[in-house]
């Protein structure tokens, strides 16, 4: 096994340990995927979840990456990779399979994407939108080698096109769009960060139930504000959703498809 091979085997296991990932298609993913291949070449501006500051990589070696590190993608807009521990977390809390149909709300880079290609593999699909056309031009050429992903430059609040089992919405808005909720198929996850302008906020995982919706809030989170037509401002039910889910986390709501806010 090569030096790169050994450090993306640990760092599954260090994700698997950490966060007690079920999924043994998503460990495979994250062994597999090489997160240098989504990023600018190196030397990286990295830095831990808690850190408050980049530091540089000593060198362009990608065994760097291989750790749950934020990678920066543009430091002057404090717009990072997402945190590997984090986003696998949700992935394996939204239970991809084989087979599903994912739509990615703000794909980046593109790593994610290509883990969710493995996970989903030759019988799935994964719809990547991005909002910023220079990130969805980076994103599809980096993609170019996973043919069962779409990468469009759109706006996520208005050009889902597709059904979809799983929504990943990889930014932060203030309430659930009505168009994902009508995205999702039958069981479908939606996982989607509620923040306020402040980038604090909670994830929150819908699933549909029937003919209704069943909310989680199921982590505190920290991310990039979303862009879209359907971001709006808090009005009062929204804000006291998040205030209960950001503080009384896990906690449950039924019937989420009632008194949602209009995209207006």
């Amino acid at each position: 096994m090569s030096e790169l091979s050994a450090a993306r085997a640990r760092y599954a296991a260090l994700i698997a340990r950490r966060e007690r990932i079920a999924s043994p298609r998503l460990l495979e993913a994250l062994a597999k995927v090489p997160r240098e291949e989504f990023l600018a070449k190196g030397p990286w501006r990295i830095k831990s979840a808690a850190a408050r500051s980049y530091r540089l990589t000593p060198d362009a070696d990608p065994v760097h990456l291989y750790d749950n590190v934020l990678v920066a993608i543009d430091a002057r807009r404090k717009l990072d990779t997402g945190l590997p521990s984090l986003w696998a977390h949700f992935i394996d809390l939204l239970d991809v399979a084989e087979k599903d149909r994912v739509v990615q709300i703000g794909c980046g880079l593109g790593y994610f994407s290509a883990v969710l290609s493995e996970i989903v593999g030759p019988k799935g699909r994964v719809h990547a939108i991005e909002c910023d056309e220079r990130l969805a031009l980076r994103a599809a050429a980096y993609l170019r080698a996973y043919h069962n992903v779409e990468v469009i430059h759109a706006d996520g609040c208005t050009d889902i096109i597709d059904r979809a089992d799983v929504i990943i919405v990889h930014a932060g808005f203030s309430h659930p769009h009505p168009l994902w909720l009508g995205a999702l198929r039958p069981r479908g996850r939606l996982l989607v960060p509620l923040t306020q302008r402040d980038r604090e906020g909670a994830a929150l995982k819908i699933t549909r139930k029937g003919r209704g919706f069943e909310a989680e809030a199921v982590q505190q989170i920290r991310i990039f504000p979303g862009h879209g037509r359907g971001v709006t401002a808090l009005d009062d039910r929204v804000a006291d959703w998040w205030q209960r889910a950001a503080s009384l986390a896990p906690l449950r709501f039924r019937g989420i498809a009632q008194g949602l806010p209009s995209d207006g």
